[in-house]
């Protein structure tokens, strides 16, 4: 019988695990570019197994709810606190229960393209919402009460109202079943998750806002303060979607 080929090898261990008496074939397979391919599948199956017991260690929060009886727990997070404009931007999200979803983690952490995809699967998977605050909102309210405000306004556009939040360095209040969470978006897949629509959500507000205002650079900038945008403000002035009462914006009104 003749052995499979190298382009065999490496489609079968690509599309499935290999059952007991393959895989003692190709241990047994003295050829460099058979033990190659090993090596790469061993350390491909070594880096999803750290990620699946990463996943279990962030689901901690979540147990300890379902274990006080609470059925649908909802992560919390928002983006947007500390640029100079746009709106700041939170998100509510209820996972399945069993769901797994490799790699989910603090969408900071993330590339865009990245984030992007686990925006797709978490919007068809979840229950989900976004709550969006105005940067004339903010200007009434201040950051920290905006910021809460778009929580509030995320949770209750979910389709389904949860039993209990678990919500990133914040409370809501109002009799809410809660947990604050410091760095919750790197220590619940629930936090991760809203982190993902926060910032998704945002990002293409912003780059929405770049057609608008085109010299501001909010496409690249996210409205952060860097110098580009800085120097747009002192070269074509302050805009409608600039946070009024955020230095240097208040300084040049």
């Amino acid at each position: 019988m003749s052995k499979r080929t190298i382009n065999e090898i490496k489609a079968m261990l690509q599309a499935q695990k290999p059952t007991e008496g393959e895989w003692e074939e190709l241990t047994g397979d003295t050829r460099k570019g058979v033990q190659k391919l090993l090596k790469q599948y061993t350390d491909r199956q070594k880096k999803k197994e750290a990620l699946r017991n990463q996943y279990e260690d962030m689901l901690e929060f979540e147990k300890e709810a379902w274990q006080r009886g609470r059925t649908y727990v909802c992560g919390i997070d928002e983006a947007g606190r500390g640029p100079l404009a746009g709106p700041v931007v939170a998100g509510a999200v209820v996972l399945p229960d069993d769901y797994y979803l490799e790699g989910l983690y603090d969408s900071k952490q993330l590339s865009e393209a990245k984030r992007a995809w686990y925006y797709e699967q978490i919007t068809k998977d979840a229950d989900w919402a976004a709550g969006i605050v105005s940067s004339r909102e903010i200007d009434q309210l201040n950051i920290y009460q905006a910021s809460r405000l778009a929580m509030k306004r995320a949770v209750s556009r979910l389709n389904q109202q949860p039993d209990h939040l678990l919500v990133d360095a914040m409370t809501l209040g109002e009799g809410w079943s809660e947990t604050k969470l410091i760095k919750g978006d790197q220590r619940s897949v629930s936090i991760a998750a809203a982190s993902i629509i926060a910032k998704v959500t945002r990002d293409r507000m912003m780059a929405d806002l770049d057609e608008v205002y085109p010299g501001y650079q909010f496409k690249s900038n996210q409205g952060y303060g860097t110098k580009d945008h800085l120097h747009a403000l002192e070269t074509y002035g302050v805009t409608p979607v600039h946070r009024k009462t955020f230095a240097p914006v208040k300084n040049m009104m």
